[in-house]
């Protein structure tokens, strides 16, 4: 039976027009089961026998795998991040490498084109997502991956690098989109934090490793090698499931069926979750008229405004600044530490961070790393200017606190990396409807990619003119305003299904939080 769009059947009725058997979720249920409060999507277990007994538990292997191996495109993207840091002061050594002259300005646009690419193709891959899959996506991602690098390993103007920077930051901004998306709708909620937060312990992964290999090797063979990473994630992706929330949105029930399996282990019984799956999204349908009026709801309003905020404070923060800094300081502070030992430093410390916050995000929750991270943030900024406007503008000696810029770089980059750096990312795949999450994550990464072009771009200029104890002050400021935000605005999402996500933010209380009260 067809549907009109205007017809609105009860789950019930649905299934008994056509001549299909009442789901689990819907029918009272025979011995020797019984249902389980607090039905939520991707629990480990939906159904118990009579004697309390777990039938078999879900997999979380495939899933791992399968959130590794997404976010495999998120260490092309580092790599595409860092390579600047092997081109010297100005780019030049990339001008002799490649007998191409470069003025500073003109490195500074191969530095920041990158940001804009990223920008560029946010909104699109959104849009494309929706339309052919999570995965057809990424792996598409692949080709203008390529030819970017192409272009920059062959360059022989600076036009040549400018197309291939472009390029190559379209590709990689694509990721900050999908890989989120795509590890959101694979995981169950015990360990959705987790498989979130691989985006960006890839992503620094990739600047390490630019970092690292950039003082071994020229600017070519590390142009080749990153080149292949792009080509290593395609080859490894292509053997990983769709999303069955894709599936289920587009009418393959058993597609979605098989992928859930796959993800969850053939041993698991899938069924119940499928189930939740499929009457979610049947409500949404019910509810659904236009885009355009799912993004007026409540819910998804205040999903884009959290987004947003995050977004914004995660760039405005000072990350770029202390990062551009690094070098300098830890130079001034200990003569013996080169900028190339220093930037591997940074790279080391964002590492480690990032792989601790995996550990502790779906423990500690996200609201709490994200206070904690960006209140730590005020107050190194605050101390770093004023170190630099006591070392500027007084004839205060500094030199025996030279350990302190050096300390507040390090424990700014760790916070950073442990707090505000990942979890913005992972909230993309957690504040939103599947009816909007492409549109509205998509824009929200728009948003990051053109503060962090401010940044690059003009941040050198706001130096000049205001000085270097300003812009740090500033900074501290904005994360003051940062940590009113998280306090008054941003949800905790630790342990709660999408679905329950999208009821508090819309102001209704989650089905879990009625059955406690």
């Amino acid at each position: 039976m067809m549907m009109g769009e205007n017809d609105i059947l009860s789950a019930e009725q649905y299934y008994e027009t056509n001549n299909e058997a009442t789901p689990l979720l819907l029918r009272a249920p025979d011995p020797p089961y019984k249902m389980v409060k607090n039905i939520g999507i991707s629990q480990q277990a939906l159904v118990v026998d009579t004697t309390g007994s777990k039938m078999s538990s879900a997999n979380k292997f495939p899933q791992y795998m399968a959130g590794v191996s997404a976010t495999l495109g998120a260490m092309a993207a580092g790599m595409v991040l860092g390579w600047t840091s092997a081109a010297g002061k100005n780019g030049i050594d990339l001008a002799k490498e490649y007998n191409i002259p470069l003025t500073a300005d003109e490195f500074s646009w191969i530095g920041s084109l990158v940001t804009l690419g990223a920008a560029a193709i946010c909104v699109p891959i959104g849009i494309l997502s929706d339309l052919i899959g999570r995965k057809t996506a990424m792996l598409l991602l692949v080709i203008p991956f390529t030819i970017g690098w192409l272009f920059i390993i062959m360059a022989k103007s600076i036009l040549m690098f400018y197309v291939g920077r472009f390029v190559t930051g379209l590709s990689g901004g694509a990721f900050c989109v999908t890989a989120p998306m795509y590890t959101a709708e694979i995981s169950e909620s015990s360990i959705r934090g987790t498989l979130g937060s691989y985006f960006q312990l890839m992503l620094v992964i990739g600047i390490l490793l630019s970092y690292g290999l950039g003082p071994a090797i020229n600017m070519y063979n590390l142009s080749l090698i990153s080149a292949v990473v792009p080509v290593v994630f395609f080859c490894v992706f292509i053997f990983m499931p769709e999303t069955p929330i894709y599936y289920l949105r587009k009418g393959n029930r058993d597609a979605a069926k098989a992928s859930l399996l796959r993800l969850r282990g053939s041993h698991y019984n899938v069924e119940p979750e499928l189930q939740a799956l499929e009457e979610s999204l049947m409500e949404e349908q019910r509810k659904k008229t236009s885009l355009a009026q799912a993004l007026r709801t409540k819910a998804a309003r205040k999903g884009l405004v959290i987004a947003f905020g995050l977004m914004f404070f995660q760039q405005l923060s000072g990350i770029n600044a202390i990062i551009f800094y690094a070098g300098s300081i830890f130079e001034s502070a200990n003569k013996s530490i080169s900028v190339n030992v220093s930037t591997l430093i940074v790279g080391i410390i964002q590492v480690i961070a990032v792989f601790l916050s995996t550990l502790v995000v779906d423990k500690l929750g996200r609201r709490i790393l994200l206070f904690v991270s960006i209140v730590v943030m005020l107050v190194t900024t605050f101390f770093l200017g004023t170190y630099f406007y006591l070392q500027r503008q007084t004839s205060v000696d500094v030199t025996h606190i030279g350990w302190l810029p050096l300390l507040c770089v390090c424990v700014f980059i760790f916070l950073f990396s442990v707090g505000f750096g990942p979890i913005p990312w992972l909230m993309i795949g957690e504040l939103f409807s599947s009816t909007t999450k492409g549109i509205s994550g998509s824009s929200a990464c728009f948003f990051n990619w053109l503060m962090a072009f401010v940044v690059t771009k003009y941040y050198s200029s706001l130096e000049l003119a205001a000085g270097t104890y300003t812009c740090f002050w500033l900074f501290s400021a904005i994360c003051a305003i940062g940590s009113v935000f998280v306090l008054v605005l941003v949800p905790e999402t630790k342990g709660k299904t999408l679905e329950e996500i999208q009821h508090e933010l819309g102001g209704q209380s989650s089905s879990n939080e009625a059955d406690k009260a």
